[in-house]
């Protein structure tokens, strides 16, 4: 298909991976490497606010949910590997139109606010170590020096990052399981939930709300699908790739949940939301599980950032070969991957100087469900025959996607409405732009060819 050959071609174009260079166990180690960064340590506290003394099981939920998303980005990779990813599967499903531009540009701006969100947790976590307040100027500062510290390993090296991500990934999951193991058996392996919560945090739609937070830990699955032509035999291993960091991951998560909520009551969490689990050691093993749990986070949120730098910036450098967004270079030196290296961490600088982790992650869940929508509505309606998928999966996994985002838009309108003014915003911009810079670029593509065609033209 012309449309699968685009993507292949520009994949090759924009990275300098090539096929087949990604082995099963490291598209693994860097699915995991994304999913684990500020997922778990950011996020935990969050959910649990929303969820309740119930929040192990929005994680254990919100994984289900995931695989059920999950299903339709391996339907098609299956069929048609390519280092496209997700905006190939638009493009197969809706052709170069706006929806297909917009969808892959709010993948590629909730992954910007990923990062933003992991370079905060990485400030909120490392000021754990001093005597300083979360609201501290000094959370931006560090987290737009981590930002600019993965942008510099970047443009060093692209493969420094696979090496780190496949060392890193190991440090990760030890160093989590470790602390969770270590909380629990200090609580005496009790497993209890936390207690005393709020009542509006118990509700049900604050529960639902808290799976739709919980999903951004999980998402990190789609950088496979976006490295799907690199992956050795794609056909089998995209699929077994994204299963096994989404069951790795879950294992993880949910030690943590029950970790957390075993030291902690829903009121303590709530409390220190922003560094949950630093929160969580220090009553058992005091300050040295403090700086055990931060050095942890550090290596977590640097390692996720440096590889969600390099997929944001690629993903970039593909639409832009795809045709579905403009470049400038601005008089920048070296491809076209390096100046939306630029754009990036630019973008993510903007938003972990000026927003609060609560603020990105909604903002994050907002785009990313959003843009989930319209991929599994895309092949449902247009690729499902051709790619073998199951019409109840997909529409489940819509379903699916309504539910919490609806639930979590219920919340936040009571909450912080803004949230949902700035989404929606957004939203109505990005989708603006595409339909102006695809209709001027038709316009300018038909009056080339009009005026070859025997120069016709007024």
């Amino acid at each position: 298909m012309n449309d699968h050959g685009r993507a292949v071609k520009t994949g090759k174009k924009t990275s300098s991976y090539k096929a087949g260079s990604l082995t099963l166990a490291g598209t693994v180690a860097m699915g995991t490497g994304v999913m684990i960064g500020a997922g778990i340590f950011a996020l935990t506290g969050q959910v649990a606010e929303l969820s309740g003394p119930l929040f192990p099981l929005a994680f254990l939920i919100a994984a289900v949910i995931s695989g059920f998303s999950a299903y339709t980005y391996i339907k098609v990779s299956n069929k048609y590997p390519s280092a496209g990813g997700i905006a190939m599967i638009l493009q197969k499903a809706y052709g170069p139109a706006t929806v297909t531009g917009a969808a892959a540009l709010m993948m590629a701006f909730s992954m910007i606010i990923n990062e933003s969100l992991v370079a905060r947790t990485f400030g909120t976590y490392t000021l754990q170590l001093f005597d300083v307040g979360r609201d501290s100027i000094l959370v931006p500062i560090l987290a737009i020096g981590l930002i600019i510290f993965a942008f510099l390993v970047n443009i060093a090296s692209n493969k420094i990052i696979g090496s780190i991500s496949s060392v890193t990934a190991i440090l990760k999951i030890g160093g989590i399981l470790i602390f969770s193991l270590a909380i629990l058996w200090a609580a005496g392996f009790t497993f209890k939930f936390a207690q005393s919560a709020p009542e509006s945090a118990a509700s049900p739609t604050g529960f639902i709300a808290g799976i739709a937070l919980a999903i951004l830990a999980f998402k990190g699955f789609t950088t496979i699908t976006n490295s799907g032509g690199e992956v050795v035999h794609p056909e089998k291993n995209v699929g077994r790739a994204i299963m096994i960091s989404l069951a790795i991951c879950l294992l993880v998560y949910m030690a943590v949940a029950f970790a957390v909520g075993s030291t902690l009551g829903i009121d303590e969490i709530a409390a220190a939301k922003d560094y949950a689990l630093a929160e969580a050691a220090r009553p058992a093993f005091g300050d040295y599980g403090v700086w055990f749990t931060v050095a942890i986070a550090i290596i977590a949120t640097a390692s996720g950032l440096l590889a969600s730098v390099f997929a944001v910036s690629r993903m970039l450098a593909m639409l832009t070969d795809m045709e579905l967004i403009p470049h400038r270079h601005f008089g920048m030196p070296g491809g076209i991957q390096t100046h939306t290296l630029v754009y990036t961490v630019i973008a993510a600088g903007l938003l972990a100087a000026f927003f609060d982790l609560g603020r990105i992650a909604s903002l994050g869940a907002i785009f990313y469900l959003v843009m989930d929508i319209v991929i599994h509505w895309g092949v449902f309606r247009y690729l499902r025959k051709d790619v073998g998928a199951q019409g109840w999966v997909l529409l489940s996994a819509i379903f699916f996607d309504v539910v919490v985002l609806g639930a979590f838009l219920m919340m936040k309108a009571n909450s912080d409405p803004w949230i949902i003014v700035i989404a929606f915003v957004g939203i109505v911009i990005i989708v603006g732009f595409e339909k102006y810079y695809l209709s001027n670029k038709r316009s300018l593509t038909d009056a080339n060819t009009h005026g070859g065609h025997g120069g016709h033209g007024s």
